[in-house]
């Protein structure tokens, strides 16, 4: 019994450091272009709708996160279908190396938003240029096991967190569309890359 616990032992450390080196086709690139525009459209509508000219932190920060969730929940839905189909047997241990490289920086997002509620809230405007700054370190922690083009990706995300802090310094309001621009342009960039970004391609695609 203890030879039998030890050879699954084993295979289940040799499947996971296989899929560790294989690259991940289980992104779908119609979630991420969905959650493109969805962006896109929140800034639009949150942009004409606001009788604020800082947009009111609560009701920013309430749109974004619902729109963020709204996202997380249909990208889930479209990798984890794709990844059984692609990736066959291997699906479970994809989807568990994927979450692992993208999961800390979506931790460290959600507990700096409550550190900036709690006790910064006359700082909330660095939240988004700080989001996209993390977002694009969960994007190069993925790049291992992505097309070599999702670097480009996570210089994106890098530049427009950068800047939205500097640009933001002086006024400190909260604008939609340093939301809607980054992430609108960003995922579409994402999806691209999921796209025909693969050296080769699938016919699930």
């Amino acid at each position: 019994m203890k030879d039998l616990s030890q050879a699954l032992a084993e295979i289940s450390a040799i499947r996971a450091q296989v899929a560790r080196g294989t690259q991940f086709r289980g992104y779908g690139p119609a979630s991420v272009a969905a959650s493109g525009c969805l962006a896109w459209v929140v800034a639009s509508v949150q942009w004409w709708w606001s009788k604020d000219p800082d947009g009111g932190a609560a009701s920013f920060l309430a749109v974004w996160v619902t729109t963020a969730a709204i996202c997380v929940v249909l990208s889930t839905l479209e990798t984890i279908v794709r990844a059984r189909r692609v990736h066959s047997e291997f699906a479970g241990e994809m989807i568990r190396s994927a979450v692992e490289q993208f999961l800390p920086a979506m931790m460290v997002g959600v507990l700096l938003t409550g550190v900036f509620l709690l006790a910064a809230s006359t700082d909330l405007w660095m939240l988004p240029g700080l989001w996209e700054v993390i977002f694009s370190l969960g994007v190069f922690a993925s790049c291992r096991f992505l097309p070599r083009q999702m670097f480009g990706v996570g210089l994106w995300y890098l530049g427009c967190g950068v800047t939205c802090l500097m640009v933001e310094s002086g006024p400190r309001t909260l604008s939609p569309w340093e939301m809607g621009i980054p992430f609108g342009v960003g995922q579409l960039l994402v999806a691209a890359v999921l796209r025909y970004g693969f050296e080769e391609s699938v016919e699930e695609r």
